[in-house]
């Protein structure tokens, strides 16, 4: 389906998504060290400086990313900081080659209308999983709430980026459910990440997937969604272990450089993983070279 789609199959992308406001977070997500209602050790810290949002941007390009993500911990950024996060975005896409992105919690109209004027592309929201599994894993906002935020976005016309974790207690169901409405959203990018059990929060005693089922998840995204960018984001390499290499075959965009809160490999590591494999990184298109087809 991946060869089907994107004609021009060695292709692959790098983002990067270091934390510009970090910690205190209000909601209680189960599997996130960022939520201030579990005893996890972490380094909270208010939304940085322009010039440490800038100094990201630069560090994007050096590991050869097309994508730099600004995040922010916390249910939806304040209308300061939506502010702050534009006037950085201003600077960046004056003087650096990488696409710009968000990831800011809920967003309305005015947010939005100001991102995209200051250059956002794409704005990063994810569903996690199924509307039904959602609220044994989070209860202090609704499913529905980040559903009608991915519409807000695509209405506003910035390209989407939605994804899923997984290894968190849902069934086979909840992962089709979740693959078939961002089918029905047709989102953009879709990040897949899987569980890596943090101690102090709820999930800190859920062990890894199989590889095997990790590589089952990641095709299903890929067959349900041929015209998105399927991303391998945090826990790939706990939960792939030797079938890390083998997963390029079906999802060739990758989040480099570290997971938020968890670090991950070494960027010089992908990038030689890249060159074993023969494929090639994209640093300045947004898009793949998409081959239309049926699917």
């Amino acid at each position: 389906m991946r060869e089907a789609v994107f004609k021009n199959e060695v292709e692959v992308l790098l983002c990067l998504i270091p934390l510009q406001k970090n910690g205190a977070c209000t909601e209680d997500c189960s599997f996130c060290a960022q939520s201030s209602k579990y005893p996890t050790p972490i380094n909270a810290y208010p939304l940085v400086p322009k010039e440490e949002m800038i100094e990201g941007a630069l560090k994007a390009v050096s590991i050869k990313a097309n994508r730099y993500c600004i995040v922010t911990s916390g249910r939806r950024a304040t209308k300061e900081e939506v502010y702050q996060i534009a006037e950085a975005v201003k600077e960046i896409k004056k003087n650096i080659p990488v696409k710009v992105c968000v990831s800011i919690g809920s967003v309305d109209e005015e947010d939005l209308k100001l991102l995209k004027e200051a250059g956002v592309e794409r704005v990063n929201h994810n569903l996690e999983t199924s509307e039904r599994f959602f609220p044994n894993i989070v209860t202090t906002h609704p499913w529905r709430e980040r559903y009608e935020t991915i519409k807000k976005v695509q209405k506003a016309g910035l390209s989407t980026c939605c994804g899923g974790i997984f290894g968190i207690g849902e069934t086979d169901e909840d992962i089709v459910d979740l693959a078939l409405t961002y089918r029905e959203l047709n989102v953009n990018s879709i990040p897949l990440n899987f569980l890596i059990p943090i101690p102090g929060t709820p999930l800190e005693k859920n062990s890894s997937m199989t590889p095997q089922r990790a590589l089952k998840i990641l095709a299903l995204f890929k067959l349900f969604n041929p015209y998105a960018e399927i991303r391998r984001c945090g826990g790939r390499e706990i939960n792939l272990r030797e079938y890390h290499e083998v997963a390029m075959e079906i999802a060739n965009c990758l989040m480099a450089g570290g997971y938020l809160t968890r670090a991950g490999r070494p960027p010089g590591k992908d990038e030689e993983m890249i060159k074993k494999l023969g494929r090639k990184l994209i640093t300045k298109r947004g898009e793949f070279s998409k081959n239309k087809v049926e699917v």
